[in-house]
């Protein structure tokens, strides 16, 4: 699924969530403030209300404590993630890991990338899919 309105965002689509990764985002900026609060709308749309969020604080600009987000309070933890990945808690403890796609990556590089973290069967961790198509680490975009 693709929402072109919260940069873009494909989440997978089965129920057995065998991939390392449940999903993709590729924000159009680091002001995670900015972007934050559309991608938590989006994803409570399919995945219920969202509780947490786990970001990288090197990864970010101003990275706060909490957002409100449609009158809920979504608490930011920093986590050494890396930049590549964000985790999203849905209701007390159904936990998602996205793939996070450098805002500045290449359009077609990205939506490689993102095809890639949503495959069910994918077994490849985040910076890897990032270097392998290109979209980021150690890319030459």
């Amino acid at each position: 699924m693709l929402w072109p309105g919260c940069a873009l965002l494909r989440l997978e689509t089965t129920e057995s969530r065998e991939g390392i990764l449940d999903g993709a985002w590729w924000p159009r900026s680091r002001d995670i403030g900015t972007e934050l609060p559309a991608l938590l709308s989006a994803l409570a749309e399919h995945l219920g209300p969202v509780t947490r969020v786990g970001l990288d604080v090197a990864a970010w600009e101003a990275l706060p404590t909490r957002l409100v987000v449609e009158g809920r309070v979504v608490h930011i933890d920093s986590f050494p993630v890396g930049d590549d990945t964000i985790l999203i808690t849905s209701g007390d403890e159904d936990l998602f890991s996205l793939l996070v796609v450098p805002p500045d990556a290449a359009p077609e590089a990205a939506h490689a990338a993102m095809a890639q973290a949503v495959r069910a069967d994918n077994i490849t961790q985040a910076e890897q899919i990032l270097i392998d198509t290109g979209s980021g680490h150690g890319s030459s975009n």
